[in-house]
């Protein structure tokens, strides 16, 4: 058995798993977002700590077979500064966090974006390592001198439970990382003008690499001292695996608060002409990577539009079924995140909007059209990342079958939904394994899933709902704001 533990935005849970794939017991706690002013989303390190320690300690009290491990997956990208001991050095900033739009827009106009997309083929956004601590060396340097390390959320807690100063080269992937050679691009810091806070970059942890679990961390998790350790790949590659993706040219399509799109490749290629958008990712599976393009929210698009119309996620199979495809012919676009969007282009500026309404407009209209807007999204990403096979959806917005069925639709092909919801925890657990040398049976795991078809009809009018979708983006961009900054 291995304990598989998956440390999101807003969820931090922990899953016993079997050889099977199975989840024998899950437990989750709700994390929480700090949002000191606008467009600044942080979070507390030692809270984030503390909540793996709940779920995993209550997993390992009812566990009734010994642990062989524990695996670690979970939000990618911000900046979590730590000291030499583990101690984070102010609030860890998260993905989510606007402070460094600035930043980005200057670089946009300079060229280092395009530039540091040609080196590496990541196309940062405000909430990714680059321009963060680009902004800190300009406002807050002494927090950079302060820090040992310049980290992700992983390799913060592994830190804590073992130690060890590392990081999964998935997360390091972006936005500095020569990806094929696992090797940080000098290039690229210097193009970022921060090449002086390499010392701040751990090295990237070699494939097959376990930790070993410290006292301390063993006597407030319940597991024994010593136990291996496996850090990553962080939550989107760990998603991938985990739901199912095998060969080249399938997709993995996270519908949670990041609308994470992504397809396994066997090369790294990189446009130098093309939107610097997404991100290439080393994997623990050698010559595989992942072409990721991460739309910046996802299921948080249908919050918004749930409260904002007075409904609930439990109305929400009800309400798809009373607005039929094309709401009554409201559309909207789902850019709603205060730091604009990432994927398949990057514009700190990109706000979202609804057209078409009208006095007879239902709150179910809005709703469908939010959902319809979301799977766009998808396609749009989907096939910028060069989607060629079978496709894997996971996360919360993927329970919903009416949903679901609209994802289908719009990408025209079966959208294959795994049984198990942790599927970010079981590809953790299955790197684990692979660690420590006695690898599962993927083709079992796999099989582990409901299958949702698209429908004909549906197909053929969403095919050209999709056309005038990215017609929209086009109309709508030009007219798109700055943002100003607080």
């Amino acid at each position: 058995m291995i304990i598989g533990v998956d440390v999101g935005t807003s969820v931090t849970k922990a899953s016993l798993l079997g050889r099977d794939g199975s989840a024998l017991l899950t437990r989750g706690v709700r994390s929480a977002l700090h949002r000191p002013a606008p467009g600044l989303v942080e979070q507390d390190l030692d809270e984030v700590v503390d909540s793996v320690v709940q779920v995993v300690r209550q997993i390992a009290v009812a566990a009734t077979e010994p642990v062989q491990a524990l695996a670690i997956t979970g939000q990618g990208d911000g900046l979590w500064l730590r000291d030499e001991h583990g101690r984070s050095v102010g609030r860890a900033i998260s993905w989510l966090d606007a402070r460094a739009a600035g930043v980005l827009r200057d670089w946009e106009t300079s060229g280092v974006q395009r530039e540091v997309h040609a080196l590496t083929g990541s196309g940062m956004f405000p909430g990714s390592a680059g321009p963060l601590l680009a902004h800190l060396a300009e406002h807050e340097p002494e927090r950079l001198e302060r820090a040992a390390v310049a980290g992700y959320c992983v390799d913060a807690i592994v830190q804590r439970f073992t130690g060890e100063v590392t990081v999964d080269a998935s997360d390091a992937s972006m936005p500095f990382l020569d990806v094929p050679e696992r090797e940080y691009s000098t290039e690229a810091l210097e193009a970022c003008g921060i090449a002086e806070h390499r010392r701040l970059l751990a090295d990237t942890t070699p494939v097959g690499k376990l930790f070993a679990l410290s006292g301390k961390a063993a006597a407030e998790l319940g597991l024994p001292s010593g136990l291996p350790v496996s850090a990553g790949p962080f939550d989107l590659p760990a998603c991938a695996f985990g739901s199912g993706v095998s060969d080249i040219g399938d997709g993995s399509l996270v519908i949670g608060t990041t609308l994470g799109c992504q397809v396994l490749r066997d090369e790294v290629v990189i446009d130098a002409r093309g939107e610097p958008a997404g991100m290439w990712l080393a994997t623990p599976i050698p010559q595989r990577y992942l072409r990721v393009m991460p739309a910046m929210v996802g299921t948080a698009n249908l919050d918004w539009v749930l409260s904002t119309t007075g409904s609930s996620v439990e109305q929400l199979e009800t309400m798809l079924a009373q607005s039929r495809p094309g709401a009554g012919g409201v559309s909207a676009l789902s850019f709603l995140s205060s730091s604009g969007e990432r994927a398949p282009f990057v514009d700190s500026r990109a706000r979202g909007q609804f057209t078409g309404l009208s006095l007879e407009t239902t709150p179910a209209d809005m709703v469908r059209a939010m959902c319809e807007a979301v799977a766009y999204a998808a396609r749009h990403n989907l096939e910028s990342a060069g989607l060629s096979g079978e496709v894997a959806a996971c996360g919360g917005g993927a329970r919903s079958q009416a949903w679901s069925q609209i994802f289908a639709d719009v990408l025209g092909r079966p959208l294959n939904v795994p049984h198990e919801e942790g599927v970010g925890a079981r590809g953790a657990a299955m790197t684990a394994w692979d660690s420590l040398g006695d690898p599962v049976d993927r083709e079992q795991w796999a099989a582990d899933r409901r299958v949702v078809h698209p429908d004909p009809r549906a197909v053929e009018f969403y095919d050209r709902g999709y056309h005038d979708y990215l017609t929209a983006i086009e109309r709508a961009r030009p007219h798109w704001a700055p943002v100003e900054e607080g």
